[in-house]
């Protein structure tokens, strides 16, 4: 699909960027950095804990410390609510207390959730105390039923809230409402890490710390916060890039834990040279893998493991598991990709704007991956279904900027009350789950109300762009710069530059990649490599085409010991000579 590349509108005023060169100055500008203290990322610049319900949970947490009551933690199936688990015992255990444990529901068996199936499953190990991480603030039954069984229950979650709260204990979420913490972006990693600080400070006002029980230090688990922060794609506000940027900063020191090490290690990468991107495509879809494919308790025993060995072997496993996820997404794509052609035939080559899509053999724990890949390629709204356990349908879905899911879901729920059973999620991304009858209903609801907030004008996939770059900024120097100057990611993204290059030679590698030598126009004298990755290989390579216009990141190619930059094609288009 031909893409439209629109250039970020900005206003410079470099005197308010005196130390930084002007390419940078142009990036932070188009990205709201209006000064260079925003680009500070001291643990002194975070946010305090103004969290509704803070009080509640540290009053419910010195109790179950003070008198030694059981603890369990639950979590949730994916890289964000593996890491708050792991961040949540690694910091009970650093306080003193011993005495918990972790239960993730199995999404097939249980789906999402504190639901009153998992509640019965938990009271099986008499808890005295559930502490709900990335999850919960949808679970009103479930933490009902946790109080007939007599457990007290605090709700950390992050994601929006729904019409009627859980009555749970204490509920810390930043996204409800009445809270007044200002960074609604948090991840759910990033509530428990607020949660954790302040009940250490309480702590050591109740003089709970002595030479035998010793006071942690909390930075210590940043690289926990980092992990999950980027693996959940929330957008990256200041206090967010606070918590990644010294995340990794300790993490190239050494100082990750083994389970990540070990990921790291399975992936091919170098803790050392590690960046935000490394997070989210390496160590997050392997952490992802267990909680798809089976067991989300594999991946957070990994981020548990004190010693090397231990992670290495449940690192391997989670590559494993990941490779088989990769396969079982390859198919489900073609599969998928038919199932839009037939769509377009029988619809005169036009799609709905908002598409669903199901196939009774589908695996439910990839059809987020499949939504996403999908919404990439057309660029709207997608929801991929798959058969749950009890006969109906789980959906999940992803979408475009400027088109709020979880609220698109909401309307549709409203203007036909009994058609979905649950819902919930943010703004680019949700779950819901209907009766296999009602699939038809809802795509024409779900298509006619997209189309309401969209019209045409949405569906045109754009890239955007920070503009062009001189001949002389094709050099290690600023692509080193632009390493350093993040962390990138969802809402603070990567820079993308674009221009006009000539084509001086073309190969594929690796079956799909297209292996560039480009000049840019005007400059025959700077020749840059550049690859484009999964090209479609009926286009590429073209030996009729030499010049093109291209989307890219600048990056930095290691071999054999040598830097040099090299262009990362993001989208590549035909020019006529």
């Amino acid at each position: 699909m031909r893409k439209l590349i629109k250039r970020r509108e900005v206003i410079v005023d470099p005197t308010l960027f005196p130390n930084t060169s002007q390419v940078l100055v142009r990036l932070y500008a188009a990205r709201g950095v209006s000064c260079e203290d925003q680009l500070q990322y001291e643990l002194k610049r975070l946010l305090q804990p103004c969290l509704k319900g803070l009080e509640d949970a540290l009053e419910l947490l010195v109790t179950a410390l003070q008198q030694n009551q059981k603890i369990l933690v639950v979590g949730d199936f994916d890289a964000d609510g593996a890491t708050s688990t792991a961040l949540a015992l690694r910091c009970l255990k650093a306080f003193g207390h011993a005495n918990a444990e972790f239960l993730v529901p199995n999404r097939f068996d249980y789906g999402y959730g504190l639901t009153p199936e998992i509640v019965d499953v938990a009271a099986r190990r008499a808890p005295d105390l559930i502490i709900t991480v990335d999850n919960g603030i949808a679970s009103v039954q479930g933490v009902a039923r946790a109080h007939e069984l007599g457990i007290r229950v605090l709700v950390t979650d992050h994601h929006l809230p729904g019409a009627v709260l859980p009555d749970a204990d204490a509920i810390v979420n930043p996204n409800q409402p009445g809270c007044e913490f200002l960074s609604k972006s948090a991840a759910g990693v990033g509530v428990v890490f607020y949660v954790m600080t302040a009940l250490r400070k309480r702590l050591r006002e109740r003089r709970w710390f002595n030479e035998q029980r010793r006071e942690p230090n909390l930075a210590a688990f940043l690289d926990l916060v980092a992990l999950g922060t980027v693996a959940d794609v929330v957008p990256l506000d200041f206090n967010n890039r606070i918590l990644i940027a010294q995340g990794l900063q300790r993490m190239r020191a050494g100082y990750a834990c083994p389970g990540i090490k070990a990921i790291l290690s399975v992936g091919g990468r170098d803790w050392q040279k590690l960046s935000a991107t490394d997070l989210g495509f390496v160590v997050g879809p392997r952490l992802n893998a267990a909680g798809r494919l089976d067991d989300m308790g594999l991946g957070i025993r990994c981020l548990l493991a004190d010693t090397e060995g231990e992670a290495q072997a449940l690192a391997q496993e989670l590559d494993m598991l990941n490779r088989d996820r990769r396969a079982i997404e390859a198919a489900m794509q073609k599969e998928a990709a038919a199932s839009l052609d037939d769509m377009l035939v029988s619809m005169c080559g036009e799609l709905p704007c908002g598409l669903c899509l199901y196939r009774e053999d589908w695996h439910q724990g990839v059809i987020g991956i499949l939504a996403s890949r999908i919404k990439d390629r057309w660029h709207r709204p997608v929801i991929v279904f798959a058969d749950d356990d009890q006969g109906g349908l789980k959906g999940s879905g992803r979408s475009i900027p400027g088109l709020h899911l979880r609220d698109i879901l909401d309307e549709v729920a409203t203007s036909r009350p009994g058609l979905l059973h649950k819902f919930g999620g943010h703004a680019m991304a949700a779950g819901l789950s209907l009766a296999r009858d009602k699939l038809d209903e809802f795509s024409q609801a779900f298509a006619e109300v997209v189309a309401r907030h969209l019209g045409d004008k949405g569906l045109d996939p754009v890239i955007e762009s920070d503009g062009e770059l001189s001949p002389e900024d094709f050099s290690l120097s600023l692509a080193q710069q632009l390493e350093a100057g993040g962390p990138w990611g969802q809402a603070f993204p990567e820079p993308v530059f674009d221009g006009e290059f000539q084509i001086v030679n073309q190969k594929l590698v690796g079956e799909k990649h297209l292996k560039l030598v480009l000049t840019p126009v005007g400059h025959a004298g700077t020749l840059v490599d550049a690859i484009a990755f999964n090209v479609d290989v009926t286009v590429w390579p073209n030996p009729h085409c030499r010049k093109v216009l291209a989307a890219y990141k600048l990056s930095i190619n290691e071999f054999r010991g040598n830097r040099s930059i090299q262009l990362m094609v993001d989208y590549l288009e035909p020019c006529q000579s």
